[in-house]
């Protein structure tokens, strides 16, 4: 069906017309400036779009006027040519033609201006206003509004891409130096580049927002006072707000909505949007690489912001539906593994090829240390079924790129089967969900025994003690930025998500919180210091862990939402962080205490496990490198594991360590010993004696706001110590 106005036509050329295109190169894709063999300078542009009859490459100048220019040339089903004059910083995108039939799948229409999906950068905005649609989005019958074509040109409406210039590659970063930190040795901040730098008082305000307030000392020296390692930054690939977020009023403030797997967001650039953007990111990761921290970067490649057939006309859909999207029975819809309306087809070569492409550019080119991977159960299924050898894994293990880099995989997605915690490969990291409903129903007193929190404090060797993986396969967290922050955690029992404007329906209902005694903020003082004493008991527990930590940014500040747990649309001070915080002699001690657990863990390899414990004795000294003891100081039965406890200590000895130095040395520590307590009263707790210890040296009391007051304490083996109701006791072994 074909809807009432006129299609679009191409802006009237100059008299002496365009530079005629040259067959340029199918290889590579996207728009790359180069020099000629004979001289001349200007653009390659290279387009797969396999079932397409024609395709237009459409420049656009200063004042917006467009200028079209077949690309006649076909080679493997990819559209090219080379167009001289055509230099870095001019803005495009395309037009392709086909046949509309949304009844197959087919939906290609060049009334829509469509960005290139290899643009290396991003200039304006998606508003989404009805010509963005490929179809008439308001046709009075529902039921098949998505079946009639749009012919209203959407190029006013849409952003275009923006030739850039490629500066050398891995070239470029020789006198980088990445971290390359070992997965043991590493400690993740989960922080979203606009909400980390928004409120910031040392980063001047015209940065505020940008990847070069994320790089300014200020931002810098605060990951580096802590002690984090590694910096996984939420979406940074274009985006598109939502049309549903957009009407209301509201925009995307998460980024899991992408458009474009090339380019930095141009939202966060301080400096520009006709690539600027591109070094301005180049430039963050540098200073993030000079002071010890990785970049890690949070990716979408299992939905596309073009979300189901209803959904905008910006991209993919109007190159090849059928050649980037899975679509179901009925090719006018799509199957959505994702909850978003969509799932890319990850089997289909292209699709495989635009994916790695992106990857393999933001590790060389853009300098990236490795990527989380949103949904990734999503990109490991085959045709339906998840599948742990399919092509998309295949690709990451052989690639010589992508294989030496980190990666975490979010292992699940919405479809069927889609729980895939512990299954992904060796090269795999994965977010341990398990861990973290573990660790908060301890703390909140759900769980009668503490069989499921022994395995997951000492790495899970349940889930991945299998293939050759280590316990920092698991990446263990209790906060991340869909749900409640760590404050919230322990100050709400239920969601407050109005906000969102969506009657409080969004957002899980399981939140394993516990609110203390009083929903939300209150001034009652004996509340107030329980919840700091139960973010103190999480972070301890999370930073004595066995595996990799994720810290969520804020958390070691006290951020609230306001109970918000869904603050996906929230960009606003909901969502910001309060810097106010670290001056405050409320929340400031919190602070100090998760700089004080790193410092721990990074001098003591015993809490940076390489291998699992095995739980037998080990050397001649003849301890167990792992044991359990109860509040008798008896090491834990099997009976022990069953019964009903809210205390738990375990024993992590730094004698004989499977693992050696880079000269070949054992490595040796001292030895720890950890207990918790979630009861609400005080119990004594007996520390084990010989041979496990003649003494013991407090370095942790979860009880103390301080912790230069109560550490620090020795105790002899043997010895009662009262535990605090609702506290952590660290101890440190001492030998002489």
């Amino acid at each position: 069906m074909a809807s009432p106005g006129r299609a679009a036509r191409p802006a009237p050329a100059s008299e002496a017309g365009p530079p005629p295109v040259r067959p340029g190169s199918p290889q590579p894709l996207g728009a790359r400036y180069r020099v000629a063999a004979d001289g001349t300078a200007g653009t390659n542009f290279a387009l797969w779009a396999g079932g397409a009859e024609a395709v237009e490459v459409c420049l656009f100048d200063d004042d917006g006027h467009e200028t079209r220019h077949p690309l006649t040339e076909l080679t493997h089903e990819i559209w090219h040519g080379f167009l001289p004059g055509v230099t870095p910083g001019t803005r495009y995108g395309y037009r392709v033609h086909g046949r509309w039939d949304p009844w197959t799948g087919a939906r290609w229409n060049p009334a829509k201006l469509l960005l290139d999906p290899y643009a290396r950068a991003v200039d304006g905005e998606f508003t989404l206003p009805a010509e963005v649609y490929g179809h008439v989005r308001d046709w009075p019958q529902q039921h098949v509004a998505d079946t009639v074509r749009d012919n209203r040109d959407s190029a006013p409406y849409v952003p275009k891409g923006v030739v850039v210039h490629d500066e050398g590659g891995d070239d470029e970063w020789m006198d980088d130096r990445r971290p390359k930190t070992p997965w043991p040795d590493s400690v993740i901040y989960e922080v979203h580049v606009r909400g980390f730098t928004m409120r910031h008082p040392g980063i001047p305000e015209h940065l505020r927002g940008t990847y070069a307030g994320l790089g300014h000392p200020a931002a810098v020296g605060h990951l580096v006072r802590l002690g984090i390692t590694a910096v996984e930054l939420l979406p940074v690939h274009q985006f598109a707000h939502e049309d549903h977020l957009l009407r209301r009023g509201l925009r995307n403030y998460w980024g899991y909505n992408s458009i474009g797997y090339f380019a930095p967001h141009a939202a966060y650039a301080a400096s520009g949007t006709r690539g600027q953007q591109v070094g301005e990111f180049k430039q963050m990761v540098r200073a993030l690489h000079d002071a010890g921290i990785e970049v890690i970067l949070d990716v979408v490649y299992n939905h596309t912001a073009e979300a189901n057939e209803m959904g905008p006309t910006l991209s993919l859909r109007g190159i090849d539906n059928r050649g980037y999207y899975r679509l179901a029975g009925d090719a006018r819809r799509y199957v959505d593994y994702t909850g978003c309306g969509n799932t890319l087809h990850v089997v289909q070569p292209n699709v495989l090829r635009l994916i790695t492409d992106s990857l393999r550019y933001w590790v060389t080119e853009m300098g990236v240390d490795g990527f989380r991977f949103d949904l990734a159960a999503a990109l490991a299924r085959s045709m339906h079924d998840v599948d742990m050898l399919s092509p998309f894994l295949a690709v990451i293990a052989q690639d010589p790129v992508l294989r030496r880099v980190k990666l975490i995989a979010e292992p699940w997605d919405v479809g069927s089967g889609g729980y895939q915690v512990g299954a992904f490969p060796p090269l795999w990291t994965e977010w341990n969900d398990r861990y973290r409903d573990a660790v908060r129903d301890f703390w909140r007193g759900a769980h009668p025994d503490v069989r499921d929190l022994g395995y997951r404090l000492s790495g899970s060797s349940d889930l991945y003690a299998w293939g050759g993986r280590r316990p920092y396969a698991s990446v263990n967290f209790i906060t991340a930025h869909d749900g409640f922050t760590l404050r919230d955690l322990v100050s709400y029992a239920h969601k407050h998500n109005a906000a969102n404007d969506e009657g409080n329906r969004d957002g899980t209902d399981d939140n394993r919180s516990w609110n203390c005694g009083a929903e939300g903020e209150t001034d009652d003082p004996a509340i107030r210091a329980l919840r700091r004493r139960q973010l103190r008991n999480l972070l301890t527990t999370l930073l004595l862990s066995t595996g990799v930590p994720m810290l969520l940014a804020g958390d070691e500040l006290g951020r609230t939402q306001g109970g918000n747990n869904n603050a996906y649309c929230q960009d606003n001070e909901t969502s910001w962080l309060d810097w106010s915080l670290l001056d405050d002699p409320e929340w400031r001690p919190l602070t100090d205490l998760v700089s004080r657990l790193l410092r721990l863990r990074r001098a003591h390899p015993v809490l940076r496990r390489r291998a699992f414990f095995s739980g037998r004795a080990q050397g001649q000294g003849g301890l167990r490198d792992l044991a359990w003891f109860t509040p008798r100081g008896t090491e834990m039965t099997e009976s022990d594991w069953y019964a009903p406890t809210a205390t738990l200590g375990f024993y992590l000895s730094g004698r004989d360590i499977p693992q050696r130095d880079a000269q070949g040395a054992p490595v040796t520590d001292d030895s720890f010993l950890a207990v918790l307590h979630a009861g609400p009263d005080p119990v004594p707790f007996v520390l084990p004696g010989t041979p496990w210890a003649r003494a013991y040296e407090c370095v942790v009391d979860t009880s103390e706001e301080e912790q230069d007051r109560g550490p620090g304490t020795r105790y002899e083996g043997g010895a009662v110590v009262s535990l605090t109701g609702r506290s952590v006791l660290l101890f440190r072994v001492v030998e002489d």
